[in-house]
């Protein structure tokens, strides 16, 4: 049986930053952003609302039926992310700004991130996937993906995304992305891997 998946709306927003927030409270990375345990409990939802705030602007926001599992994508233009240039210096101080004014580290990251995004190749980046930890390994996060890379190659159009973890990692692997050979080092952090998947032609 298929996964029944569906594009998340405004009336979403409360159950997607909830699933964001279960999905990636222990995540390397937002133990890396928030390393207090406590303050992790209190900001992080703050974060995971503020990113899901900027791709149901900017982007799209697939959701499974049941709302176990969603995932954050952001088509980007050819044009967007020339050589050199930050992805959105604003909008990452916005954010730490509605977020957490005095942690340095919610702008750091999408600074890192931005120095190693593709530039000249319009592509699908998958932002953010989280699924509820009581419902991982049952195929949720790859029907997901697969649901747009299918149309990435019906369009013959890239996708890329970072990896935040070995395991994550290995399951992007398994749909076709490869590491583009530059890692995002957070100091005193976690490692990221940015990953890369050309369009599939199919006969």
């Amino acid at each position: 049986m298929g996964v029944a998946i569906r594009r998340a709306g405004e009336g979403d927003r409360e159950a997607v930053t909830r699933l964001l927030d279960h999905a990636f409270l222990d995540d390397p990375v937002s133990i890396w952003v928030f390393p207090d345990a406590e303050d992790r409990r209190r900001t992080h939802s703050l974060l995971m609302g503020a990113f899901l705030g900027i791709v149901l602007e900017e982007g799209y926001v697939d959701v499974t039926e049941d709302g176990s599992a969603c995932a954050l994508w952001l088509p980007v233009p050819a044009e967007a992310h020339e050589e050199g240039e930050g992805e959105d210096g604003d909008g990452d101080a916005n954010v730490r700004e509605a977020v957490d004014p005095d942690n340095e580290r919610i702008e750091q990251i999408g600074q890192l991130t931005a120095q190693v995004h593709p530039a000249g190749t319009a592509h699908e980046y998958l932002w953010m996937i989280g699924v509820a930890p009581e419902r991982q390994n049952e195929g949720l996060g790859t029907a997901l993906i697969q649901h747009v890379l299918d149309r990435c190659d019906r369009e013959h159009r890239g996708a890329y995304l970072e990896a935040s973890n070995a395991r994550s990692r290995a399951l992007y692997e398994r749909l076709g992305f490869t590491f583009m050979g530059r890692t995002v080092e957070l100091p005193d952090g976690p490692t990221m891997w940015p990953m890369w998947r050309d369009p599939v032609t199919r006969s």
